[in-house]
């Protein structure tokens, strides 16, 4: 099993990535760019799939990261991706990851892992 702490580093590099890659672009362009989608995509996956492989008693210290959405969230790019709302995807991007990042930079910051 991987260290928790390799966990949370893949979850900041990803959300770094997304941020990358929706630098400069609007939602009208996010939403009529394959490309971009696509890269998004990916990276929301890492994001989830690095949540889900974290321990429960990990997830139980820190409350105020929403793992389930995370997780949750994962399960439906996965399995219902022909469903997937560009504008959730959007919002998760530009509002959700953001947050996620700082929150989980800091834990790393703290070595509360």
């Amino acid at each position: 099993m991987r260290p928790n702490k390799l966990y949370l580093t893949d979850i900041v590099e990803a959300a770094e990535a997304i941020e990358r890659f929706i630098a400069g672009l609007s939602k009208d362009k996010f939403v009529d760019d394959e490309l971009h989608q696509s890269a998004v995509l990916q990276k929301l996956l890492i994001i989830g799939e690095a949540a889900v492989r974290l321990p429960a008693s990990f997830k139980d210290q820190h409350p105020h990261i929403p793992w389930s959405e995370i997780v949750g969230f994962r399960n439906i790019v996965i399995h219902v991706y022909f469903a997937i709302n560009l504008d959730i995807v959007w919002e998760t991007s530009t509002v959700d990851v953001p947050n996620l990042r700082n929150q989980v930079a800091e834990i790393l910051a703290k070595g509360n892992f």
